[in-house]
């Protein structure tokens, strides 16, 4: 079975096995953006595509905060350090103190193993500042390894919600004769999907509660400009982007 066919079978997966959790997960972000909070996104490394994917996106919300530290992009040279820093106790925590996450805020943080960290805690922290935590992650990976840290929880046991995205155990999908390691990595395609889905169906509900709902139209459409402006200008001060 091919990488596409693979892919395909483990979003039908997601749809049977997710779909409330994934409504949970819209309502909690309408709500939150309905009462003038910010959503919040994390991920080290990799997983940190996913709150790219989500900030100053043509079709997505406006009022999303990335968190995006030093030393976890993938633009780090060497980018091995971004494993390293990852596994480093206290870094979460220190990124946390400089967010300015708040109660009433929403906060996803994804990480696929969900065992370092980096990622637990921020979501503590995030919870402790008064956040509502969704995490995204495979329950099934983190199930089958220990936290990095003796004593440590994985990020699916601190989270107030689990979107659980069921990436095989090591991420990867397709099996080769021969080879040990699979390849094709599932966690960027399936996550993108989830929080896209969380994010329409969150716009959905605003819009049916106020008239109206605070969505980026392409900057490339005529108009598009004049749009987006209205809503950055909105929430000027509050967007870490601008």
């Amino acid at each position: 079975m091919n990488y596409l066919d693979q892919v395909i079978r483990l979003l039908q997966e997601v749809r049977d096995t997710q779909s409330e959790a994934l409504e949970q997960a819209a309502q909690k972000v309408a709500a939150a953006i309905e009462s003038e909070h910010l959503l919040y996104v994390f991920g080290a490394s990799h997983a940190g595509i996913l709150a790219q994917e989500l900030f100053y996106r043509a079709g997505g919300m406006v009022p999303v905060n990335p968190i995006l530290p030093p030393g976890l992009t993938t633009d780090v040279r060497p980018v091995t350090l971004t494993s390293r820093l990852e596994r480093l106790p206290g870094f979460g925590t220190q990124i946390i103190a400089e967010s300015a996450i708040a109660a009433g805020d929403v906060l996803i943080v994804h990480s696929v193993s969900g065992r370092n960290a980096v990622a637990v805690e921020v979501a503590q922290g995030g919870k402790a500042r008064g956040a509502y935590v969704i995490a995204l992650t495979s329950v099934a990976y983190s199930s089958s390894v220990a936290p990095r840290a003796a004593g440590m929880p994985r990020l699916f046991e601190v989270a107030d919600l689990v979107l659980d995205n069921r990436a095989p155990i090591g991420d990867a999908l397709v099996e080769l004769p021969g080879l040990l390691q699979k390849v094709g990595p599932s966690s960027t395609v399936t996550g993108a999907a989830m929080l896209n889905a969380v994010i329409a169906r969150a716009a959905s509900l605003i819009l049916e509660h106020t008239g109206d709902t605070p969505v980026f139209l392409s900057a490339n459409l005529d108009g598009g400009d004049a749009h987006n402006q209205r809503w950055l200008e909105h929430y000027r001060g509050r967007l870490t982007y601008l």
